[in-house]
């Protein structure tokens, strides 16, 4: 086994769950490296499903009007209970943690809380906002544009408290949508798959709160980027836009950076290669 021995903690983004990093999770096992994914919260075992998606006949002007379930969760609860999930997985002792997509601030949050817990911290085509700036922020910057994720969502997310995708949707204009946004490197098959495990909701509040980060926390901790090429939830020049920011705040501790040929789902499309990423770092 080559690089950092410390186990490895792997979070997903948005609409998803610990799911989507069982390919990743067996081939860092296979290193004899401990390995665990985890729900972020309001997602996976901890999602709750909007109320008009269970009740029949389903009355689809209901679904981008409902309130969400889960609009009360914010980066504080999720950075909180990741903070406990790196606790339990090190027992104290730092960990590496890979976090995807919006998974990124909850990442923030925890490393500028318990610095000391974060071994490397591994950002996946993820949101690394700059110190004070919410990460929703970063979706409607020009770096994003032709991103496919705003045109996917149901309703007004300002409104229902959530971004909302309609997974059952039997448009086909849609569903290829859906796909060409996060899985646009995997077969049709596997992507519909994907999406049958996604969660609709995911809150607004994980987004709207800026972290404020200090040099000797979030700072300190050694930190990997991981750019998606082919990227269209998470556009490659936002992407760019979260290192450099990053690197002009603490030019001591640069950005490590590798680039994938991958569209938003690297896990599913190149689990083995993520899983070198990781086993790689120094």
């Amino acid at each position: 086994m080559t690089g950092n021995s410390s186990p490895v903690l792997l979070l997903h983004g948005f609409w998803f769950g610990s799911w989507c990093w069982s390919e990743v999770a067996g081939h860092v096992a296979g290193t004899g490296r401990a390995v665990l994914a985890v729900d972020m919260a309001g997602h996976g075992l901890r999602a709750r499903w909007p109320a008009c998606l269970s009740r029949r006949p389903f009355d689809p002007a209901a679904l981008p009007v409902e309130p969400s379930p889960v609009a009360d969760v914010g980066v504080e609860q999720a950075g909180d209970l990741l903070v406990s999930q790196i606790r339990r997985l090190g027992g104290g002792c730092p960990v590496t943690v890979v976090a995807h997509s919006m998974g990124g601030p909850a990442l923030t949050w925890a490393a500028q809380r318990a610095p000391e817990l974060v071994a490397h911290a591994v950002y996946l085509a993820a949101f690394m906002p700059a110190s004070g700036v919410p990460a929703n922020d970063y979706s409607v910057l020009p770096e994003n544009a032709g991103t496919l994720v705003a045109p996917s969502l149901q309703g007004d997310p300002n409104v229902i408290g959530a971004l909302r995708l309609d997974l059952a949707s039997a448009d086909p204009d849609y569903r290829r949508m859906l796909r060409r946004a996060f899985f646009d490197d995997i077969g049709e098959a596997e992507a519909e798959a994907a999406i049958g495990l996604m969660t609709p909701d995911s809150s607004t509040a994980l987004g709207t709160t800026g972290i404020g980060l200090t040099r000797d926390a979030w700072g300190s901790v050694p930190r990997t980027y991981v750019t998606c090429a082919r990227d269209r939830a998470l556009c490659p020049p936002c992407q760019h836009r979260f290192i450099a920011e990053a690197d002009a705040a603490y030019p001591e501790n640069p950005t490590g950076v590798v680039a994938l040929d991958s569209s938003h789902s690297p896990f599913l499309s190149m689990p083995s290669r993520v899983a070198e990423i990781i086993a790689d770092l120094p």
